[in-house]
């Protein structure tokens, strides 16, 4: 394989003695964080606690190995573990071993997918799903997460689907039958973690409050008393397993692979650029797709479930000084020790308490700002915010997100189609030419319409051209010439080439000329290959509007 496809290669023959403390310290910082949540968000997953376990080990040395981030900690998230929940729980009953297979046939179909388009080079593709969107599925997925962990915080049953409705209702339905006891370790563990974090944020609050949750249940035998506890949590390393292909499977499970690669990978990219950007490097879409393909993957032939680069993780990652991908390898290698070792010690770990280390790691994501933000900024961008929003707590995540996404896609669309055109005059005291609306002042001639395009021209938006290009010459009636300026025009399609040689025989036969100013390389490529240079020579290579107006003789 080429240096290129293994990025790991490049720090670890240029690794330095003083990046180990950093790498050690963070390593060991992060594993502390992941044994606790990663148990946490398996039971989110529907899946049994030591899940998330597996997925915080095999998976992490693979993306250390091929993934272009230095920093970033991959392993289970919230996010991800609600949408896998959301995913298969319809398919089969959560914690059934029909259920772990199918959610390790859905970690390989995500795995193919991210690493063939990490391979196909489309790693832009993460530019179609807008910050609006994310951020308004975010919010309400983080909503969902915080009420489905809400039975196991107070002790108490709901049955049914996993919408914010639907988990209101049981929760509502039920509340009267909530344990005491479990209510209150869940409840002390919630203010714990809270006044922490903020402050004390660099100490590991999950350790202390499971710790200490474990060690009072033991004591006082509050298991009898009808606390729930984990269990027996297997004293072994996953072994080497083959999810099982099922057409049927296959197409019940694939809506949920894409919503998991597309919102997965957004989040991963994001905070690994964020990072790269403050450690001055680059990270490479492509490679992350390739990098996270594979750690999904392995996460599906050793007993795991999709993994991603988390917020939290990564940020605590770079904080305690991690300098290269041996803090996540060093981060697996203690988590690999815990499962050997140590797990036995985690019988009596209150499941209230694992509620409680996920309602608080999800709070955060939950953006009022960001909804204030976008509607204050760009009100069409905070409805396709709260549109999201809504649709993600009424309809569940998928669905929510694929609702935000076609939205956003359509908004795309109509604002393209309606591209930014301006009636110029020439502003003589600075020499320039601006828009009259804006610049009232400017001069203006009476047989001369000046226009400039602000937008790529396309089948979509040449209609409304038309119509603008109609009202204009209806406003000036002496008009005989119309200079186009095509400045901010950086690409035409054939229909909009031929639409505007249209415009220019039907003008013709009123006795108006049209010349063009600015055309770009690529534009004028275009029209030459469409004739134009024959046909129109003298109308279509000027510079600017100025050299335009000379052939006029009115300068």
């Amino acid at each position: 394989m080429s240096r290129h496809l293994i990025p790991a290669l490049e720090w670890i023959r240029n690794y330095q003695s003083k990046d180990f403390r950093g790498d050690l310290s963070a390593g060991g910082v992060v594993a502390i964080m992941l044994v606790p949540q990663g148990m946490a968000y398996a039971m989110l997953a529907g899946l049994p606690p030591v899940a998330g376990l597996y997925a915080s080990t095999l998976p992490l040395i693979v993306y250390a190995l091929f993934g272009s981030s230095r920093h970033l900690a991959v392993g289970p998230v919230a996010m991800m573990s609600l949408l896998v929940y959301a995913g298969v729980s319809p398919l089969a009953d959560p914690g059934s071993e029909k259920y772990i297979g199918l959610v390790l046939l859905l970690s390989m179909m995500v795995g193919l997918m991210q690493v063939g388009l990490g391979f196909l080079r489309a790693g832009f593709f993460v530019n179609f799903l807008s910050h609006a969107v994310i951020s308004g599925f975010t919010s309400a997925a983080a909503i969902v997460i915080l009420l489905s962990q809400l039975p196991h915080l107070i002790g108490i049953k709901v049955s049914g689907g996993h919408s914010a409705l639907h988990l209101l209702e049981g929760i509502g339905r039920n509340i009267g039958n909530s344990h005491p006891i479990t209510f209150g370790i869940g409840l002390t563990s919630l203010v714990t973690l809270e006044v922490l974090k903020k402050k004390r944020p660099h100490f590991p609050a999950p350790i202390l409050v499971v710790a200490g949750s474990i060690f009072l249940v033991y004591l006082f035998g509050l298991d009898q008393y009808g606390v729930k506890i984990v269990g027996q949590v297997p004293k072994r390393l996953a072994t080497l397993s083959f999810p099982v292909f099922d057409i049927e499977s296959i197409q019940a499970l694939f809506q949920a692979a894409l919503t998991i690669l597309f919102v997965g990978f957004m989040e991963s990219i994001s905070v690994a650029q964020l990072i790269a950007a403050k450690e001055k490097y680059k990270v490479d879409s492509n490679q992350e797709l390739i990098g996270l393909g594979l750690a999904n993957l392995t996460a599906s032939f050793f007993s795991a479930y999709p993994v991603t680069g988390g917020f939290s993780r990564t940020a605590v990652n770079h904080q305690a000084g991690a300098r290269t991908g041996l803090a996540s390898i060093v981060t697996a290698t203690i988590i690999l020790l815990t499962l050997t070792f140590f797990t036995s010690f985690f019988y009596y770990l209150p499941n209230t308490v694992l509620a409680a280390v996920v309602i608080v790691a999800v709070v955060g994501l939950i953006d009022v700002k960001g909804v204030r933000h976008l509607f204050s900024l760009k009100r069409m961008d905070g409805w396709t915010m709260a549109l999201t929003f809504l649709a993600t707590l009424v309809l569940g995540g998928e669905k929510g997100i694929l609702l935000g996404a076609a939205f956003s896609l359509l908004l795309f669309i109509w604002r393209s189609s309606r591209p930014h055109a301006a009636e110029l005059g020439y502003l003589e005291k600075e020499n320039v030419f601006r828009n009259i609306k804006r610049y009232p002042e400017v001069q203006t001639y009476p047989e001369i319409l000046i226009l400039r395009i602000d937008e790529s021209l396309y089948f979509a938006n040449m209609a409304f051209l038309e119509d603008f290009l109609h009202h204009r010459i209806a406003e000036k009636p002496d008009a005989k010439w119309v200079i186009m300026d095509l400045s901010g025009v950086n690409d035409m399609d054939a229909v909009a080439v031929d639409t505007l040689e249209d415009l220019m025989a039907s003008y013709h036969e009123r006795g108006i000329q049209f010349l063009f100013a600015g055309m770009k390389g690529p534009v004028r490529d275009l029209v030459v290959r469409a004739g134009w240079e024959k046909k129109h020579g003298e109308q279509i290579g000027f510079l600017s509007i100025q050299h335009a107006l000379q052939k006029i003789r009115i300068l």
